[in-house]
C-alpha cells in the first residue's frame, strides 16, 4: 500500500479506457445541490451506471480530490462488504474532504458509529445494538401503534394537511423520543436541529454555517442535560445503556456520547420520515398500486415496505476511502482514492431490478440497498424503520383511502439526504377516534410525568 493523503493531487482524466467514446463522467457535478432539489440527479447517475464499466472517475475541481462513483448494485455491495479495503474511518463518510468538513461543522471524523471501521466499529455497534434487539423493538409496537392512531386523529377531520410535518415526521420523532427518553413535547426541537444539520445547503434551514454550529450546540446541550438526568436517575433506555457502557474497560466520554446521540437522532428521524414521504409520493404517481394496497394492506404489506425503501433511498450516498489497491470489474482503484457509493443509483439498477423505474408493491425479489447492502454498516435501525412504515401506511390506507396530492412537493436542497420538506395532501374528512394515549414505556417514565409500561388498549374504532 502506498502512502497517499486525501489532499494529494491525482490526474483529473478518467483512468478508465472508454475508447473513442466520451467519458460519461465528463462534466458531471454532483456538488450541484440544485440538481438534486430539481430531482434531476437520477439522469446523471443513470448515465454513469449505464455506461460500461459502471465505475467512473469524477473530477471535483477545487471542491475535492476527485472520486470513483459506484452506481451499480453488485459493485456497491462488494465495496460495502470489504471494510478491510474501503474505510469509513479514514476520511469519514461525507463527500467533503476532511479538511473542508472541519471548517463547516466542527466535527472530526472517527467520532460517530458510521465513521468507524472494525474492530472499533464492531465493539461500539454491539453496545448500541442493545437498544435495537427484537425484544426492545417489539416492546415499542403497541406504543407506536397508539401514537400512529393519535397522529392521524390530529389531521383526519381537517381534510388536508402537510404530510411531512403532520404525518411522516411525527412517528419517527416520537419513536426516537421514546427510545432516548426525550420529553415528547421536545420532539419539535429535534426536528428543527436535524433539519439544520442535514439541510446545510438549503437556505430555508441554514442562512450561514453558524446556523449549523448553533443547531449542533443546542442538540449537544440537550444531550448533556440527558446525561446529567440519567446519571442521577438511571432508566431502561438507550441513554442509560450508553452511559453505563464499558468499551475496552473505559466508559464513553461526553463527546463520544454526544456523537452517538447525534447519529441516533438524525438516522432515526430523517431517514424514516423521508421513506414514508417518498413512499406516499410513489403511491400518488402509481395510483394502481395504491388501489391494490388499500384493498388489502396486510396482504401486500411485507413487499410494499421493501419497495418503499428501495424507491425512497433516503440516504443517497456514503463515502469510503481505499486503504489498498483493489480491482472491481476491471477497474483499478488505487490506495488513497475516494469512493462514493450512490445507493440511490444502485436502487435503480436494471441488472438487479426488473423495470426499476416502476413502483411495484409486489416486487419479488427485492434485494435493495436502502439499508446499506450488507457489510458491517448495515442499518442498525432497519427493523424499527420497517415497523414505522408498516404502522403508518396501514392506518393511512384505513383512514385516508382517497388521499391525494394537493399542491407541489418541496424538495430539500441536498445531495446526501433525499429529503422532502413539504407535501400538501387532501382527503375526505373523517371523525377522529379520540384515541386515549398509552402511558409511555418504562424507558421514558418520568420524563413527561407518566409511569408504567404501554400495553394493548382497545381501539375506539374498527
Amino acid at each position: 500500500m502506498r502512502n497517499m493523503t486525501v489532499t494529494e493531487e491525482r490526474a483529473t482524466a478518467c483512468p478508465v479506457d472508454h475508447g473513442a467514446a466520451r467519458c460519461p463522467a465528463s462534466g458531471v457535478n454532483l456538488w450541484d445541490f440544485d440538481l438534486f432539489q430539481r430531482q434531476d440527479h437520477h439522469a446523471v447517475l443513470e448515465r454513469l451506471r449505464e455506461t460500461d464499466p459502471g465505475i467512473h472517475w469524477v473530477d471535483e475541481g477545487d471542491r475535492g480530490s476527485g472520486y470513483w462513483a459506484i452506481t451499480r448494485q453488485a459493485h456497491l455491495k462488494e465495496v460495502n462488504r470489504r471494510a478491510d479495503v474501503f474505510s469509513s474511518g479514514h476520511s469519514g463518510t461525507q463527500m467533503r474532504d476532511p479538511d473542508q468538513r472541519l471548517n463547516v461543522s466542527g466535527f472530526a471524523t472517527n467520532m460517530t458509529l458510521i465513521d468507524m471501521d472494525p474492530p472499533r466499529h464492531t465493539r461500539y455497534r454491539k453496545l448500541v445494538n442493545r437498544g435495537f434487539t427484537p425484544r426492545m423493538i417489539s416492546l415499542l409496537e403497541d406504543y407506536l401503534q397508539n401514537r400512529t392512531d393519535i397522529i392521524l386523529d390530529n389531521v383526519v377531520e381537517k381534510g388536508r394537511c402537510d404530510f411531512v410535518r403532520d404525518i411522516s415526521a411525527e412517528l419517527p420523532l416520537q419513536a426516537i423520543a421514546e427510545m432516548m427518553g426525550i420529553a415528547i413535547e421536545d420532539r419539535a426541537k429535534v426536528f428543527d436541529w436535524t433539519n439544520a444539520m442535514v439541510g446545510g445547503e438549503d437556505p430555508e434551514f441554514v442562512k450561514s454555517r453558524d446556523d449549523i454550529l448553533q443547531a449542533a450546540a443546542e442538540l449537544f446541550g440537550y444531550s448533556h442535560q440527558l446525561q446529567t438526568e440519567r446519571r442521577s436517575t438511571p432508566s431502561d433506555d438507550i441513554v442509560t445503556t450508553l452511559l453505563s457502557a464499558d468499551i475496552d474497560g473505559q466508559a464513553l466520554t461526553e463527546l463520544e456520547f454526544d456523537m452517538f446521540f447525534l447519529v441516533l437522532c438524525v438516522a432515526g428521524n430523517e431517514t424514516t420520515r423521508n421513506s414514508i414521504t417518498r413512499g406516499m409520493m410513489a403511491f400518488f404517481d402509481f395510483g394502481d398500486q395504491w388501489e391494490k394496497f388499500v384493498s388489502d394492506p396486510d396482504r401486500y404489506m411485507e413487499t410494499a415496505v421493501e419497495e418503499i425503501v428501495r424507491w425512497a433511498s433516503p440516504v443517497m450516498y456514503f463515502r469510503r476511502q481505499a486503504l489498498s489497491d483493489y480491482e472491481i470489474d476491471g477497474v483499478k482503484i488505487t490506495a488513497g482514492d475516494k469512493v462514493l457509493l450512490w445507493y440511490v443509483g444502485a436502487n435503480r439498477d436494471p441488472r438487479a431490478f426488473e423495470d426499476p423505474w416502476r413502483f411495484d408493491i409486489e416486487r419479488t425479489p427485492n434485494d435493495h440497498v436502502g439499508f446499506g447492502g450488507g457489510g458491517p454498516h448495515y442499518c442498525l435501525g432497519a427493523s424499527l424503520a420497517r415497523m414505522e412504515i408498516r404502522l403508518m401506511f396501514r392506518e393511512i390506507a384505513r383512514r385516508m383511502p382517497d388521499i391525494h396530492l394537493d399542491g407541489r412537493p418541496d424538495f430539500l436542497r441536498s445531495n446526501f439526504i433525499g429529503g422532502v420538506k413539504r407535501l400538501p395532501v387532501a382527503y375526505t374528512p373523517s371523525p377522529s377516534y379520540d384515541t386515549v394515549p398509552l402511558h409511555r414505556l418504562g424507558s421514558a417514565a418520568g420524563v413527561s410525568g407518566t409511569v408504567g409500561y404501554g400495553g394493548h388498549v382497545e381501539r375506539t374504532a374498527s
